[in-house]
């Protein structure tokens, strides 16, 4: 069998330099690009392990320990946990990266007849690869930072109501919502009006639209916590209409967790 150490080599760059870059998008890292690129020579080095005889276990210390150089080269060292979580990202990209391709060998290699398998002679062209590569990162990566924006804003809270009914709610913050009863100055927290709310005592807090005004049924609260923390008094508004967004129960305002 026929080794080109050239090719070897040039892919082990092409797709090192794929998996940093995804990682830096990602994480936002303002590392400069010939960093990224002398962490992709010092990755494509791995190449000459091929002729090293090492057992399995050898082999996996060896990748180890060219990821955290490959690491340290691209983002340096900053806090141990920063270091960590380059690392655990640059192997997620590659799980990711590495079962995609297989996924698209399988279906490009292998016909199916019913439940059964077999090898039909073709296999992905090595410049194949190398475009489909940046395809794959582009969305993942594109995909985890819309996931990272929404998921940001939202946080877990426990309603405890003052007629001992209590609420497990998904909130979104609304940035530019700072709705308070104008008498005690309490923020309020909008559920969603399928939210079956029993409340003892109603409290009508006037909110403002575009070229509309109108008043919130509120009910107060015994307390609530925000991801855990306790916050102080507020009031609990049914909204009159649909949240309409996904996982989201109700809407609060950055008021409330400046209280």
């Amino acid at each position: 069998m026929k080794l080109y150490i050239d090719l070897i080599f040039f892919l082990n760059f092409g797709f090192d330099f794929c998996l940093l870059y995804a990682v830096r998008k990602i994480l936002k890292r303002n590392v400069k690009l010939y960093r990224l690129l002398l962490a992709a020579l010092f990755g494509g080095g791995s190449v000459f392990v091929l002729f090293l005889p090492m057992n399995t276990f050898s082999l996996f210390l060896f990748k180890v320990v060219l990821s955290i150089g490959m690491v340290l080269i691209a983002f340096s060292f900053k806090t141990p946990r920063y270091f960590w979580k380059n690392m655990c990202y640059l192997y997620l990209v590659s799980i990711v990266l590495g079962g995609a391709l297989y996924f698209l060998n399988v279906q490009w290699s292998y016909k199916q007849e019913g439940i059964l398998f077999y090898h039909n002679g073709l296999s992905i062209n090595v410049i194949l690869l190398l475009m489909i590569t940046p395809f794959i990162l582009y969305t993942y990566s594109k995909e985890m930072k819309a996931y990272k924006a929404k998921y940001s804003e939202l946080y877990e809270l426990e309603i405890f109501l003052k007629n001992k009914q209590e609420l497990k709610l998904t909130a979104f913050l609304d940035t530019g919502n700072r709705l308070k009863d104008p008498y005690l100055h309490r923020p309020v927290i909008i559920v969603d009006e399928k939210i079956q709310v029993r409340g003892d005592k109603e409290v009508l807090v006037p909110f403002h639209t575009i070229g509309h005004t109108s008043y919130l049924h509120c009910f107060e609260v015994e307390k609530v916590k925000i991801n855990g923390e306790e916050k102080g008094k507020v009031l609990l508004g049914v909204s009159p209409k649909r949240i309409l967004m996904e996982g989201v129960d109700c809407i609060i305002g950055t008021n409330l967790l400046e209280g």
